[in-house]
């Protein structure tokens, strides 16, 4: 027969039991982007008491909102982080269904479950200026482009959820983002691509003019202090950026001289002349299409006349809170070595370079000699005991 327990032995199990707590589980939508997928690999490697899932579209679609209410019936979650959007040149139901309503009704399943909401946007919804807080947007009309015209729909309506629904919200507003492990040629990595190919001859800008950019890595630690500190960071939207912007200009002369090419030139293209040579290169693409040759436009060029005009966000509102960025001092400039090691080497292994120099940034890890001498380097690895 087992002994009786003591009242201090109880009162030491029922302690332990307390202090044992569940795990915390969130939901992040748009898991295969660079924000999302940077924030699902921070999560996994420097927060254990969280599981962070991350479905993929053929299980949660926020096109469906069948499978939106089903996934999170299944899996409860305790904080949703909504990184997912349309590409930026997609058509009006594409960026309708899933950057607006695809957010609202996330923004829904949260605030009936009062869980927090973290959702991702954009500067698109801003003019340009210099120094914007978070108060300036541009106004709602239907002459926008769809992505600006959805991104600021979905703003507007969390913060509609918020006042009159209780819904606890942070908008955290992004400008030009950078960071590795971008799988699509977009956005910044898009003007990288461009200055490697030699695909711009001259500079597609104006002096002076400069924009705000946001490192995808400095934003999962923002989130993970978010969601630790909600009663100062709920209802509330935060321009997220470096702390000082960059003049396009130097940004790309900058990559031309990590890259030791001759191109772009210091010359600048005027906006008109720069627009007109758009305009021919669309119509020369919609003939291209009439005799079954599918070729398009980057879509960054539909909004060449930011190339143009400097738009910056100002980041006091974060910088007075009280979080502390851990890498204030990464900026796209100081970055640029390790992103163009990273990328250059990616697309010359995809062969998407045409005309650069297929030596640049090549780790020495035996590649030529597994070309022209695979029994000298046989003999060298087993030699060093299996290591190049």
């Amino acid at each position: 027969m087992a002994p009786r327990q003591t009242a201090r032995q109880q009162q030491d199990r029922e302690t332990t039991r307390i202090e044992v707590r569940p795990r915390r589980l969130g939901l992040l939508v748009g898991g295969s982007g660079l924000i999302g997928g940077t924030i699902v690999h921070y999560f996994k490697k420097n927060v254990p008491g969280v599981e962070l899932m991350a479905p993929n579209s053929k299980k949660l679609s926020l096109r469906e909102p069948e499978d939106i209410r089903r996934y999170c019936d299944k899996y409860q979650p305790d904080f949703i982080i909504n990184t997912a959007i349309a590409a930026i040149n997609s058509d009006a139901q594409l960026a309708y269904e899933v950057n607006y309503l695809g957010a609202i009704q996330l923004a829904e399943i949260a605030r009936k479950r009062n869980i927090p909401f973290i959702h991702v946007s954009s500067a698109a919804v801003m003019p340009p200026g210099h120094d914007l807080d978070e108060s300036r947007r541009l106004p709602l009309t239907a002459r926008m482009s769809n992505y600006a015209k959805s991104k600021l729909m979905a703003e507007l309506t969390l913060e509609h959820m918020g006042r009159h629904g209780g819904l606890d919200y942070t908008i955290l507003r992004l400008a030009v983002v950078y960071g590795k492990h971008d799988h699509k040629i977009q956005g910044f990595h898009r003007l990288l691509f461009t200055i490697a190919d030699r695909s711009m001859p001259v500079l597609l800008t104006s002096r002076g003019i400069c924009h705000s950019y946001s490192h995808s890595k400095k934003l999962p630690p923002l989130i993970h202090y978010l969601l630790n500190n909600r009663e100062e960071f709920s209802c509330q939207t935060y321009n997220f950026v470096d702390q000082k912007p960059v003049e396009l200009a130097e940004l790309i002369l900058t990559i031309r001289s990590y890259l030791d090419l001759p191109t772009p030139r210091r010359i600048f293209v005027p906006y008109p002349v720069a627009k007109t040579g758009r305009t021919v290169i669309f119509w020369i693409l919609r003939k291209m299409s009439r005799i079954g040759i599918d070729a398009r436009l980057p879509a960054e060029l539909m909004f060449m006349e930011n190339f143009y005009q400097s738009q910056t966000l100002s980041p006091a509102r974060l910088l007075n809170s009280s979080y502390r960025d851990p890498h204030a001092e990464v900026t796209v400039i100081s970055a640029l070595p390790e992103l163009i090691e990273y990328y250059i080497t990616r697309w010359q292994h995809f062969r998407l370079l045409s005309t650069f120099n297929e030596e640049f940034y090549r780790p020495d890890n035996g590649l030529e000699e597994f070309r022209q001498a695979p029994e000298l380097l046989l003999e060298k690895i087993h030699r060093n005991r299996y290591t190049v």
